[in-house]
């Protein structure tokens, strides 16, 4: 699994600050299974919202640098010539 990045961090740390402060504020509850009702429903906010920030690609030119080299087809070997067909320059 690939680390989050830097921007996950940050907008899954601010959902659960601020969903937190906001469901606190309006609920107006004071007793303590509703404050871990929030809290456990703002964790839960936040980390819906942190694997949803979408995560950046790799660029064309990095992709094709971190790619393996394409191999060269091989050359044909030359075919080697019967000697009797080779002529020979005569003296004249």
């Amino acid at each position: 699994m690939p680390r989050p990045t830097v921007a996950q961090l940050t907008y899954g740390s601010c959902t659960v600050i601020f969903s937190t402060l906001a469901m606190l504020l309006l609920s107006q509850t004071s007793s303590g299974p509703g404050v871990a009702v929030i809290a456990i429903a703002a964790l839960g906010l936040g980390l819906l919202v942190a694997m949803t920030v979408p995560v950046p690609r790799p660029s064309p030119a990095s992709a094709s640098a971190s790619a393996p080299p394409v191999r060269q087809q091989a050359q044909p070997e030359p075919v080697p010539v019967p000697a009797a067909s080779v002529r020979e320059p005569t003296a004249s």
